[in-house]
């Protein structure tokens, strides 16, 4: 095998969705060889940034292409503390490239090289939020126009849209800004919300709802209880990381499909859940927890004890890194469901090759490697911006802060 070897490795930031994406490219000592990858994590991509052109870049230079697990191996442990979301991030977006490189030389797409198809098309779900019932329904209807069967349902911002049209509610004096919101009438509200979609959609339709780490343990228990009745494909990011062992406590007194890992970063937090299939579907985000090298043994650890894949795909994630995620979808036999935010024509432009969908279904364009591919010069057009972080900061009436 040829030797070929990583010349430079370097860091784009973009926002053709109004999201801060971070994008590397992997350039290699073959003539027009390159690979890319996703290495967003929005709210903090300067410290990627930073981690990538300071740290892996002069380390890596001169390494083997094909050396993917012992470059993933020695950029995880170069740092000698690890598994934060700034590092993984990095490692991911060249760990992404890597992999993308290997698919080009191979002449095949990634997940043919991952051991083939085990479906024709990959399931996707979308969100249907809004200000009120009547617009969460709307936004149903059209997307069952559209041929989707599995939608997540929220209604404002856990029960309010932040300028309190919706809540109100009583802050102490000097109380400081903030995203409010009360626990009570966010899970009132979603009650009401499941109501209304059962009777007015119907049950031909998958419902899930993402609570997010914002209620108290035993919230979360009543809350969860209480969506049983709407048989909901899943509940996602019940509880945080932190607390993961209460999934016990949830596994044994809810029939709910329970769905956890948007925020996991250390295989500690997922193993648990995991071994004890306290959980149905594992959603990390993919570059959070490192890239495809760690997600394909996540994907096959998970399949050992029947927990389905269901990784985390927002539209802070770069057609790149959704690209990568239905690599593992195509090739995984405990595929579940993928989260999926659509592409605006601005970011079709600057990512050439981007998934599509048709009848609810994405497919891949079969491309060797990831087969998604970056245009630096349309990039340029859509340069990095402030992002807005308001909704990061939460709190509950009396101002207390709360972890998103």
């Amino acid at each position: 095998m040829k030797s070929i070897t990583i010349k430079d490795i370097k860091v784009f930031v973009t926002a053709p969705h109004g999201n801060n994406l971070v994008v590397v490219r992997v350039e290699t000592s073959e003539l027009g060889l390159y690979g890319v990858g996703c290495a967003t994590f929005t709210w903090r991509c300067k410290a990627v940034v930073t981690a990538i052109e300071e740290y892996l870049c002069p380390m890596l230079k001169g390494r083997s292409v094909h050396d993917i697990e012992d470059i993933w191996q020695s950029m995880m442990g170069s740092s000698y503390w690890r598994n934060g979301p700034v590092l993984n991030n990095a490692l991911s977006g060249v760990d992404e490239a890597l992999w993308d490189i290997k698919g080009k030389l191979a002449g095949m797409p990634l997940y043919s090289l991952f051991g083939g198809k085990c479906r024709e098309g990959i399931a996707v779900y979308r969100h249907a939020d809004g200000n009120s019932p009547e617009a969460v329904e709307e936004k149903i209807h059209a997307f069952m126009e559209e041929g989707y069967r599995y939608i997540r349902c929220h209604m404002g911002t856990y029960g309010g849209n932040f300028d309190g049209s919706i809540q109100k509610m009583v802050h102490p004096e000097n109380a400081p800004a903030g995203a409010y919101y009360s626990t009570r009438t966010y899970m009132q509200s979603v009650i009401r919300l499941f109501e209304r979609i059962r009777s007015n959609v119907g049950w031909n339709l998958e419902i899930m709802h993402d609570i997010h780490e914002r209620l108290s343990l035993a919230d979360t228990l009543a809350f969860v209880k209480e969506l049983e009745q709407f048989k909901p494909f899943f509940v996602e990011d019940a509880l945080p990381p932190e607390q993961v062992n209460y999934f016990e406590y949830l596994r044994k007194q809810t029939a709910v499909p329970l769905a956890m890992g948007e925020l996991f970063t250390h295989p500690i937090e997922w193993r648990t859940v995991v071994q004890n299939q306290w959980v149905d579907f594992i959603r990390c985000h993919l570059s959070d927890i490192g890239g495809l090298t760690p997600a394909r043994k996540l994907a096959a650890f998970c399949e050992s004890y029947q927990v389905r894949t269901a990784w985390h795909g927002p539209n802070d994630l770069s057609p790149i890194g959704m690209a990568a995620q239905m690599h593992l979808d195509m090739s995984s036999p405990n595929f579940g469901i993928q989260e999926f935010a659509g592409f605006n024509e601005a970011e079709e432009e600057v990512f050439p090759g981007c998934p599509f969908t048709k009848d609810g279904y994405a497919y891949l364009n079969d491309r060797p490697g990831i087969g998604v591919d970056f245009d630096e010069k349309a990039a340029a057009k859509y340069p990095p911006m402030e992002m807005d972080f308001s909704w990061l900061f939460s709190r509950l009436e009396d101002g207390t802060a709360v972890r998103p």
